[in-house]
C-alpha cells in the first residue's frame, strides 16, 4: 500500500522529556536539521504521570536560561523525610544514612506534564514539528533491514472498522535517523529489542507500576516544598516498592505508590495496597480534609 510520505533528518517517537530534549539539542547543534516528533497523546504532557522531583543539572546544560524562559519550575524542596512504616506506626530514618540518590537538596518539585508542555513550546520555537494525537503504528525498514522511519496510525476509524468523517490515513514519516522515546515498554521498543536481540548479552531491565493521585488539601502541617518517601508497610518483604508525597503548591499534594512488577504473590493488588497506604495514620492525617482531583497509573 502506498502512503503519503513526509521526510525529515530525524523523526522522534514520543514527546516526553527524553524526546523533547533530543529535539531541542539537535536544533541547537544546527537549525538546518529537520526534526519531527510524533506523540500519541492528544496534547504534549497528557500521557506524562510522574511525581516528580527534578534534579536540574541536565536542564541547566540544555537550557541554562530556563528561569528567564519561564519554565514551570517554582517549588524548591525545603523539607524532606524518609520514613519506614509499620501497620500502625512509623519510624523516621535519619537523613545521614540515606544514599545520595535519596537526598534532594537544591532539587525542585514539579509537574512533569507541565514541564513537557513548556519544552514542547520551546522546541516548536526552534522549528521542531510536533504532531500530537498521532500514534506510531509500526516501524519502516528498507531492504537491508535498516530503520528508516515509522508509519503513523490511522485516525477517525470507528469501532466497527469504518471510516468516519474525521478519517485521516496513515502517513509514512521517513528519516535518516529515528529516535525511539516511547517510555517504558513501548510496543515499538519491544519489537526492536526482539528483532535486534538487544537484551541478548545484557541484563533484562526491571519494571514497576506507579499509581499517582493529586489531592487538594487544607493542611498547613505540611509546608510547601515538603517531600516524604516511605518504605515498609503495606508491602511484604518479597515485593519491593514504596511511596512518595510531594507538596507541589500551597494546596496541592502529589501522592503515589510504586510496586515492582516482579512480585511473587498473584493476589497482590498494587491498587489495593495504595488504598491501604493512604489509610495509614501518618498519611491519612494529611488527606483527611482534602479531596482527590485526578489520578492515573503507568508502568
Amino acid at each position: 500500500m502506498n502512503y503519503e510520505e513526509m521526510n525529515y533528518d530525524v523523526v522522534i517517537v514520543g514527546a516526553g522529556p527524553a524526546g523533547l530534549s533530543a529535539a531541542i539539542k539537535l536544533k541547537q547543534l544546527s537549525s538546518d536539521i529537520s526534526v519531527c516528533i510524533i506523540e500519541k497523546g492528544a496534547e504534549v504532557g497528557s500521557h506524562i504521570l510522574s511525581g516528580a522531583i527534578l534534579e536540574p543539572s541536565s536542564l541547566n546544560e540544555l537550557l541554562p536560561n530556563w528561569k528567564e524562559l519561564n519554565a514551570p519550575i517554582n517549588t524548591k524542596v525545603e523539607k524532606e523525610d524518609f520514613i519506614f512504616l509499620t501497620k500502625n506506626n512509623h519510624i523516621k530514618l535519619p537523613n545521614f544514612i540515606l544514599p545520595r540518590e535519596m537526598k534532594n537538596d537544591n532539587n525542585f518539585i514539579i509537574s512533569l506534564g507541565n514541564l513537557c508542555k513548556w519544552m514542547a513550546q520551546h522546541a516548536e520555537s526552534l522549528g521542531v514539528d510536533i504532531f500530537a494525537g498521532f500514534t506510531a503504528k509500526k516501524i519502516i525498514y528498507d531492504n537491508n533491514e535498516k530503520v528508516i522511519g515509522v508509519l503513523s496510525g490511522e485516525k477517525g476509524v470507528t469501532k466497527n472498522g469504518e471510516h468516519s468523517s474525521l478519517y485521516e490515513p496513515s502517513i509514512a514519516l521517513k528519516a535518516h535517523q529515528t529516535f525511539f522515546a516511547e517510555g517504558c515498554r513501548g510496543h515499538l521498543g519491544k519489537q526492536l529489542s526482539k528483532k535486534f536481540s538487544l537484551y541478548e548479552k545484557n541484563n533484562f531491565q526491571t519494571y514497576a507500576i506507579g499509581i499517582k493521585e493529586l489531592w487538594e488539601i487544607n493542611d498547613n502541617s505540611l509546608p510547601l516544598g515538603s517531600v516524604i518517601h516511605t518504605i515498609g508497610w503495606p508491602l511484604y518483604n518479597r515485593a519491593y516498592g514504596g511511596s512518595f508525597l510531594y507538596k507541589l503548591t500551597e494546596n496541592i499534594v502529589s501522592i503515589g505508590f510504586v510496586v515492582g512488577l516482579d512480585y511473587e504473590n498473584p493476589y497482590l493488588s498494587p491498587y489495593e495496597e495504595f488504598q491501604n497506604f493512604k489509610l495509614h495514620p501518618k498519611i491519612s492525617n494529611y488527606l483527611k480534609n482534602g479531596k482527590r482531583i485526578s489520578y492515573g497509573a503507568r508502568a
